[in-house]
C-alpha cells in the first residue's frame, strides 16, 4: 500500500491514533501529535491526574523541548511556588550516582555543551505538575482524553487496528502504547523485552519520621542498605538489597515504612504517618525495537529501569518528542521512506544506556567490599573537575545526539539557544511543532529552497551575534538536520537534508 493509499484510508479510521495512557509521555506525545493536525485520542484508565511521588524533576533537555512549545513559563511558575527554592539553589551538589553524591564545585560551566544552560541541570517541579501542564496544554489544543477507559485488547492488521475499550471498539490507523512498565499493548503486541531482573527495593515515602534527628543527611550507606532523609522535612527513601518485594501493588504502609527504614539505618526511629509512599526495583528490560507494523511503543513501555539519577520521565518524553512528527507526518503522507523507523534507531540506543547507567548504580550500592571499593573509586572521579562535569553533561541529557550525517559539528545536536537582532529567541519560533529553516545571512537560495515545504517547515530570517553559522535546519524535535558555517553557502547540502527529513516538497502537507 502507497503511503498516499494509507493516507486516504485513514479518513475512514474513528481517529488517526490512540495513545493509550495519559501520564507526562501519553500527553507530550498526543500534544506533538495534535500540533500537527493529527486526529488522536488518548484513553486512560485513571479518572485522575496521579499523584503519587515520582519524578522531582525534569532535566535539561526537557525543560528546552518544553520551552520550544512555549510550555516553559508554565514549568518555571509551579518552580517558583515550591518550597525550598533558596536552598536548591545553594545546594553543594548536582545530584547523585548510586548514592555518591556529586559536588557541584567542580563542574565546568563553560564546557561548551554547558555554557549558557547552568547552574540549574535539573529543574525542579514534580512530576505530577508536568502532567497537569501537559494535560491543560492537550485541552488547549483539542485532543480528546477518555479518562476512566482502560484498553482491554486489540487486533492489529496491515491497515489499521481496532482498539477494544471499555464501551465500545474504536478503529485507528495506529496505536501507541504509553502505558507503562506493564504495558498490555506492549504484551499483547508479542514485543520481545529482554533485560535484567530486579536485584534490589526501594521504598520512599513522605509522612511523618520520630527520631528523625538520628538520621544522617544525604545519602547513607550502611552495611544492610541505603538510606536517605530529607532535603524536606518527612521526606524519606530506602535502599534494601534483598531482592523485590512480595506484594509491589499493596499501599505503602507506616509500618513498612518504619521496618524498611530501622533495617536500612540500623536506628530507633519511627514513621507514624504516610501521606505519600512508593515502591520500585531495580528491574531493567528494553523492547528489542519500538515498533511491530502499526503498535509502536513510548516511555516505559519501551523501557523499565530505576530511576536514580531521575532519567525514567526525561527519557520518555524525549521518546515522544523524537516519535511525534514521524507518525504525524507518516498519517499525512508526506513521510520520506523510512521516517518512521529512524524512532527506534535514534531512540533505543539512548534507551539502553540508560538502562547501564541504572544497572551501575545499583553495583555500587551493595554493601560487600567489591562494591565498597568501586564506591571510593567512583567518588574521587566524581570529585574532580572531567568527572562532574561528565555527570551533568549526562544527567542534564545534553550529552543526547544523534547521527544525521556528516558536517557542521551542530548536525545531530539539539539546536543552540540563539536569539536574534528581533529579540525573539530561536525556541520562540518552535511553538508550532513544525521544522525551521533558519536563514541568518540574507541568502535568498535558502528562501527558494523553503517554499516547497510551506506547512511543514516554517523560514526564520534575521541576524544573530556570534552564532556561528549562517544557516540551519531544525527538525521539529528541535535537531540540527543541517548547518552552513559562518559566511559558507551549501544549498545541495541543505537540499539533500530538506529531502531526507521532510521528504520531496511535492507530497500533500496538512
Amino acid at each position: 500500500m502507497s503511503m498516499r493509499e494509507e493516507n486516504q484510508m485513514s479518513t475512514t479510521m474513528d481517529y488517526d491514533v490512540l495513545v493509550a495512557g495519559a501520564g507526562p509521555v501519553g500527553l507530550m506525545l498526543a500534544t506533538e501529535l495534535r500540533l500537527a493536525g493529527v486526529r488522536v485520542v488518548v484513553v486512560e484508565r485513571r479518572t485522575e491526574f496521579d499523584t503519587a511521588s515520582k519524578a522531582e524533576g525534569i532535566n535539561t533537555a526537557s525543560a528546552e523541548a518544553l520551552d520550544r512549545r512555549g510550555l516553559l513559563p508554565a514549568v518555571e511558575a509551579v518552580q517558583g511556588k515550591l518550597p525550598f527554592q533558596g536552598e536548591r539553589k545553594r545546594a553543594p551538589f548536582v545530584g547523585h550516582f548510586g548514592g555518591i553524591q556529586v559536588p557541584a564545585g567542580p563542574v565546568d560551566e563553560q564546557d561548551p555543551s554547558l555554557r549558557g544552560r547552568g547552574p540549574n541541570w535539573y529543574v525542579q517541579v514534580p512530576q505530577v505538575e508536568v502532567e497537569r501542564i501537559l494535560g491543560e496544554r492537550a485541552a488547549e489544543l483539542g485532543v480528546e482524553v477518555r479518562r476512566g477507559v482502560e484498553v482491554r485488547g486489540f487486533d492489529a492488521d496491515d491497515a489499521g487496528v481496532s482498539v477494544h475499550l471499555e464501551g465500545g471498539d474504536v478503529r485507528v490507523a495506529w496505536l501507541v502504547g504509553c502505558d507503562g512498565g506493564r504495558s498490555l499493548v506492549r504484551r499483547q503486541a508479542g514485543f520481545e523485552f529482554p533485560g535484567t531482573d530486579p536485584q534490589i527495593t526501594v521504598r520512599q515515602a513522605v509522612g511523618t519520621v520520630e527520631g528523625a534527628e538520628l538520621l544522617g543527611r544525604g545519602w547513607q550507606h550502611t552495611p544492610t542498605g541505603v538510606y536517605v532523609y530529607g532535603p524536606k522535612p518527612g521526606w524519606v527513601r530506602t535502599v534494601e538489597l534483598d531482592g523485590p518485594p512480595e506484594d509491589r501493588e499493596a499501599p505503602m504502609t507506616a509500618a513498612e515504612m518504619e521496618a524498611s527504614l530501622r533495617r536500612a539505618s540500623g536506628l530507633d526511629v519511627r514513621v507514624t504517618e504516610v501521606v505519600s509512599g512508593t515502591r520500585f526495583t531495580d528491574h531493567a528490560r528494553q523492547a528489542t525495537t519500538y515498533r511491530r507494523g502499526r503498535v509502536l511503543l513510548c516511555g516505559d513501555a519501551a523501557h523499565v529501569h530505576s530511576p536514580f539519577s531521575g532519567q525514567g520521565l526525561n527519557l520518555g518524553l524525549g521518546d515522544a518528542v523524537n516519535l511525534g512528527w514521524k507518525l504525524a507526518a507518516t498519517v499525512q503522507g508526506w513521510a520520506p521512506e523510512g521516517l518512521l523507523d529512524t524512532y527506534t534507531s535514534e531512540r533505543h540506543p539512548i534507551g539502553a544506556w540508560v538502562l547501564d547507567w541504572t544497572r551501575a548504580q545499583v553495583a555500587a550500592m551493595r554493601g560487600d567490599a567489591y562494591s565498597r571499593a568501586l564506591r571510593r573509586v567512583t567518588t574521587d572521579f566524581l570529585s574532580t573537575r572531567d568527572g562532574a562535569t561528565h555527570y551533568v553533561k549526562r544527567i542534564s541529557g545534553l550529552w543526547q545526539r544523534y547521527d544525521l550525517g556528516e558536517g557542521h559539528p551542530l548536525v545531530g545536536a539539539t539546536m543552540p539557544a540563539l536569539r536574534l537582532d528581533d529579540g525573539t529567541r530561536l525556541a520562540d519560533h518552535a511553538h508550532e511543532g513544525r521544522a525551521l529553516l533558519v536563514d541568518l545571512a540574507g541568502d535568498d537560495q535558502l528562501a527558494a529552497l523553503a517554499k516547497p515545504y510551506a506547512g511543514r517547515l516554517d523560514l526564520v530570517r534575521g541576524s544573530a551575534d556570534g552564532a556561528g553559522v549562517s544557516g540551519l535546519l531544525v527538525r521539529p524535535d528541535g535537531f540540527v538536520a543541517w548547518a552552513s558555517a559562518d559566511g559558507a553557502s551549501d544549498p545541495a547540502g541543505l537540499e539533500a537534508a530538506l529531502t531526507r527529513w521532510l521528504g520531496d516538497g511535492t507530497s500533500r502537507s496538512n
